[in-house]
């Protein structure tokens, strides 16, 4: 599972210009599935969002979470984020999970990190076709991979 985390002054969602699901300050989350990936990757990296670090405190420092500003979150599913380009220009998605488990993890990824945060997760609409937009901070953007481990 990966999820790409923005920190963002604000975002949205639209579906056919209505909006789906927007936020103030928070964390903007770009949502992969791996055909490989279990609960456990998504509760890993719910976890993981929850409590990154990136937020500015009182120095400027990144020391604080989501969760300690009060902030917001928007989990978007993207399976294009497993898109392989290794070979020719066309992306294979073959390590994309199918359509059915990842949006049962997706789900359950978006209620785990619901668990974690005050205010309640924002998404998009899992298989549509979604206009995001957003004003990333900083920019901050931080790729969070978790793999399955089979062994």
């Amino acid at each position: 599972m990966v999820a790409l985390v923005q920190r963002v002054r604000h975002a949205s969602v639209n579906i056919d210009g209505v909006a789906a699901g927007s936020i103030r300050q928070g964390l903007l989350i770009l949502l992969g599935v791996h055909r490989d990936d279990s609960k456990r990757e998504a509760e890993w990296i719910a976890r993981k969002c929850a409590n990154l670090r990136v937020f500015s405190d009182d120095d400027g420092k990144m020391n604080l979470s989501v969760k300690d500003i009060g902030g917001e979150a928007l989990v978007v599913s993207q399976f294009t984020l497993y898109g392989d380009v290794r070979r020719g220009n066309r992306p294979s998605f073959e390590p994309a999970a199918p359509p059915e488990k990842a949006e049962q993890l997706y789900d359950y990824f978006v209620e785990l990190l619901d668990g974690h945060l005050e205010s309640s997760v924002q998404r998009g609409v899992f298989g549509a076709s979604m206009d995001v937009e957003l004003l990333n901070d900083g920019p901050v953007t931080l790729w969070i991979e978790r793999m399955n481990e089979t062994d």
